[in-house]
């Protein structure tokens, strides 16, 4: 599984196709920016590392409720995910990896059309949004998965599933 960078505040922008997050200054206020470059410096120690990380700010976002916009929040979960903490805050500061975030963005637009998040992408070829509320029991979410890739991957025809309220 890969994960992208997709960026809500950018789709979200009220400023124009020519404002950018990413090339916003670091005293940008951002919901997630930092979160995303976080992500981004937690990649570089290697994709078990990121992927704790990733897990631990997905967490901390919804389940603790905490700021991922804070730098200091992210440090410290960056050490309870066991990355290189002195390594993460020297990546953190390099604004080279904003770069990223932009190309993550732009294709996920151009070559699939995603809007929101999470979109799934299976093989390069069926993407589908997913709005899920909320999350099933652990037991049950492999076979959640299972059975949403299923109708994603094998059913293209199908193109919007949605509840009323």
């Amino acid at each position: 599984m890969e994960w992208y960078c997709f960026p809500l505040e950018q789709v979200n922008s009220t400023l124009g196709p020519q404002w950018k997050l990413w090339e916003q200054p670091d005293e940008f206020m951002s919901r997630g920016l930092w979160a995303f470059r976080a992500g981004e410096a937690a990649r570089l120690q290697g994709k078990e590392r990121f992927e704790g990380f990733h897990l631990a700010v997905l967490r901390a976002r919804h389940a603790e409720k905490k700021d991922i916009s804070n730098q200091e929040v992210l440090i410290t979960l960056a050490g309870g995910a066991g990355l290189d903490v002195e390594k993460f805050r020297k990546d953190l500061a390099d604004r080279n990896l904003l770069a990223k975030i932009g190309e993550d963005y732009t294709r996920g637009v151009q070559e699939h059309g995603v809007w929101g998040t999470p979109t799934l992408v299976f093989n390069g070829r069926q993407a589908a949004y997913l709005r899920l509320k909320p999350a099933p029991p652990p037991e049950e979410s492999v076979k959640l998965f299972e059975e949403l890739f299923s109708i994603i991957y094998h059913r293209p025809n199908i193109l919007e599933v949605k509840r009323p309220r």
